[in-house]
């Protein structure tokens, strides 16, 4: 079963890599790889061009913001209500599920997803948690309501919000999201097997990450959300936190037609062992 909103990768010097691409060619999804002029023949020469969108500016300096938003309205130019947009080091998905993490290979989370948050008329992001996040022996929820969503996103097109500023731009667009009244769904049901920022080279590890960057990271997002964040440490750097519990109050309205569903739908996915495939 297939996505129904397209999904693009955005990605910069890590052709040679190509994670999140090769994951989705593995489930069969299909997808768009967003690059810059100057790379497009090396992206080319490991992804068939069909799959390729060729940006109309480079090395701006400005990190991801200025493709988040090319990829934002190029989607609205295909028509398109919503739009996924992933970070380039996924390295796999994972349904959690009865405390199992297992791998999957097809896009059938994708569309689970993506049918969940269309209940709901007010959901202006979403996407999947951070397989390194849960920890499949204890308790979590489905889904998490009205926090940060990161790397793996299903964005609303019609919201007004747009990919601002230079740094921790996906934790700025969830504050200004859930900050207008609407709501974000972080799913711990759907996992993306995502490696740790600036373990990578390429991407915004080059341009945002040295040097004293994880501390103007931090001190620019409190700049733009004075009293909703403040500056700490965590894994021995500086790092930013933020105090959801502001927007507690916001809640899923359904919208008019909304059915309440009896049972369980597990949309033709079944548990089965592929030899040479990691299962938790």
């Amino acid at each position: 079963m297939q996505p129904k909103y397209p999904i693009y990768i955005i990605s910069k010097g890590r052709w040679e890599r190509r994670k999140t691409s090769r994951a989705l060619e593995d489930m069969g999804v299909p997808y768009k790889i967003v690059v810059e002029p100057q790379e497009y023949k090396k992206y080319a020469k490991v992804i068939d061009k069909s799959n390729i969108l060729k940006l109309p500016f480079s090395n701006l300096g400005k990190g991801s913001i200025p493709a988040r938003n090319w990829v934002w309205e190029h989607s609205i130019s295909v028509g398109a209500k919503k739009h996924w947009i992933l970070d380039d080091n996924i390295m796999n998905f994972k349904r959690l599920n009865r405390n199992m993490k297992t791998m999957v290979t097809s896009g059938t989370i994708l569309k689970c997803a993506e049918d969940f948050v269309n209940r709901y008329k007010n959901i202006g992001l979403s996407g999947f948690n951070y397989d390194f996040f849960m920890v499949a022996s204890s308790y979590r929820p489905a889904y998490y309501l009205n926090t940060r969503i990161y790397s793996c996103i299903l964005i609303k097109n019609s919201i007004p919000q747009r990919w601002r500023g230079r740094y921790n731009e996906d934790t700025d667009l969830s504050i200004r999201v859930l900050q207008s009244g609407q709501c974000t769904i972080l799913f711990n049901a759907f996992l993306a097997g995502k490696t740790p920022t600036g373990i990578d080279d390429g991407g915004n590890a080059d341009e945002l990450y040295q040097d004293d960057g994880r501390l103007q990271m931090a001190e620019s997002l409190v700049e733009q959300h004075p009293g909703i964040v403040t500056v700490t440490q965590k894994w021995g750097r500086p790092q930013h936190q933020v105090f959801y519990s502001h927007f507690k109050k916001n809640r899923l309205i359904k919208k008019d037609k909304y059915k309440n569903l009896k049972g369980v739908n597990n949309y033709g996915m079944k548990l089965i062992y592929l030899e040479g495939k990691e299962n938790e």
